[in-house]
């Protein structure tokens, strides 16, 4: 059975190769890094630019309405649940496009 002292001299020597290792690991990624760059004459300014995002996105945002009330001004989007004034108007017979801008 393996006492503690020798596991523990077994964890430093693995932490030990561990840290030997990933510098290696990153100055051979540098230096892979560097070729590249050289290759096709990019910066490290070129680097910091920052992706566009893939999709824009309108949560918040305000949309214009496309329905109003003649009567009292009332508007609405067309998004959501309907609003009463709206729901009222199509319960006595009205169509939604009488509505529409």
């Amino acid at each position: 059975m393996t006492s503690l002292s020798d596991l523990m001299a077994q964890k430093e020597a693995l932490e030990k190769r561990i840290a030997e290792t990933r510098k290696s690991e990153r100055s051979d990624a540098i230096q892979k890094i560097r070729k590249l760059m050289a290759e096709y004459g990019l910066t490290t300014a070129d680097l910091n630019t920052k992706a566009t995002p893939r999709s824009t996105s309108r949560k918040g945002k305000k949309v214009p309405a496309k329905y109003r009330d003649p009567a009292s001004g009332n508007t609405w989007s067309g998004r959501g649940l309907q609003p009463k004034w709206l729901k009222a108007a199509l319960d006595s017979g009205r169509k939604l496009s009488d509505f529409a801008l």
